[in-house]
């Protein structure tokens, strides 16, 4: 009498247990639907962020938020200059210390950024559909948890590069002063 094989739903697929493929996939999930959604802005990805860290006010100048998102300085001011440019924020001097330029949400930004938040909660929950309410809330606790120590452990300095190095063929284009576009290292970074 020949053995008879269990059902592929009784044997788990190879891949459904693999850390790799798994995160992938929710990974290009996610981005597929958050990146559609950020295209409208300056940056895309990238935009976004930095929308974001000044819609919240995050403290620290315009090279503490290069540092703290990962982007490389000059990729930070090309960045800032079409934020600047589409109304959505302003650089101001520092209170504390002049020299350093603040980057503030305009109103504007800071409506666009609530607009766009709103949006991106809804692609997190479609990725996330599968979970009920109290897995979601676990599910991203310890993502964030994973997340703070990976970074602790081997901090990104560079997203950008990071991003070059994870998907070359997603690199945009940015713009130099009176130049023609030339290839970036990433707005996502």
């Amino acid at each position: 009498m020949p053995a008879t094989r269990p059902s592929s739903a009784e044997i788990p697929d190879a891949l459904d247990s693999d850390l790799g493929w798994t995160l992938g996939v929710v990974f290009r999930s996610y981005v597929r639907t958050a990146n559609a959604l950020v295209s409208h802005l300056p940056g895309g990805p990238r935009g976004y962020q930095v929308l974001a860290a000044a819609a919240q006010g995050l403290p620290g100048g315009q090279g503490a938020l290069a540092q703290r998102l990962g982007v490389d300085k000059t990729v930070m001011t090309y960045l800032l200059d079409d934020l600047e440019k589409a109304g959505l924020v302003e650089r101001r001097p520092d209170p504390a210390d002049r020299r350093n330029k603040r980057v503030v949400a305009t109103e504007r930004g800071r409506a666009t950024w609530t607009d766009t938040q709103t949006r991106l909660e809804h692609a997190e929950d479609h990725v996330l559909a599968p979970l009920d309410p109290d897995d979601r809330s676990v599910f991203r606790e310890l993502l964030r948890k994973l997340a703070a120590q990976a970074n602790s452990l081997d901090p990104v300095h560079d997203t950008c590069r990071l991003v070059e190095e994870l998907a070359p063929d997603s690199v945009p284009t940015v713009r130099g002063p009176a130049s023609p576009a030339k290839p970036r290292r990433s707005p996502r970074g």
